[in-house]
């Protein structure tokens, strides 16, 4: 009996060419504090950004304050985003309509998905980008402004196409 089953597709091609492989790990634990606290409660902190990651993802924990929070529909052009509820209730719009999401939920939206996050009283959630997109600037301008930095209308339409972000 043969162990070796054809795959359904093949694995990307080689990226790493040495010989006997490299001690390149990084850790980051879990008592780091956050990167991003936002005035209304709630944080951002950066567990893996596209910089580290050589552009192929970003991965962020989201922790929400006491009050509801969290962007209206939108989507990406150039960026998947993805979405895992760690503890709490996070309610995510899936292009149809607001979904009650709890740990252990996952949601995938590809380029061009519509969606949306709430969340509220302390709730927790990983989101993931791929590729590696520079969010960490569009998630300390947004801080920025809610601590009372201030863009024009034509600048916020600038900084939303240049964070490849279309409300609907």
């Amino acid at each position: 009996m043969s162990l070796l089953n054809a795959l359904h597709r093949p694995y990307p091609d080689d990226v790493y060419t040495g010989e006997g492989g490299e001690a390149t790990a990084w850790l980051r634990r879990d008592g780091t504090p956050p990167e991003i606290e936002y005035s209304r409660g709630g944080s951002c902190e950066y567990l893996a950004t596209g910089d580290r990651t050589g552009g192929l993802y970003g991965l962020y924990r989201w922790t929400f304050g006491e009050h509801e929070s969290g962007p209206d529909p939108h989507f990406h052009r150039a960026i998947t985003e993805s979405f895992y509820v760690l503890e709490g209730s996070v309610r995510l719009y899936d292009g149809n309509g607001w979904l009650t999401a709890s740990s252990g939920d996952f949601l995938h939206v590809p380029e061009g998905g519509l969606h949306g996050f709430r969340g509220s009283d302390g709730a927790r959630m990983l989101l993931m980008f791929t590729p590696g997109a520079p969010r960490e600037d569009y998630f300390e301008t947004l801080a920025a402004v809610g601590r009372g930095g201030v863009l024009t209308d034509d600048e916020r339409v600038q900084f939303m196409l240049q964070h490849d972000t279309y409300w609907v």
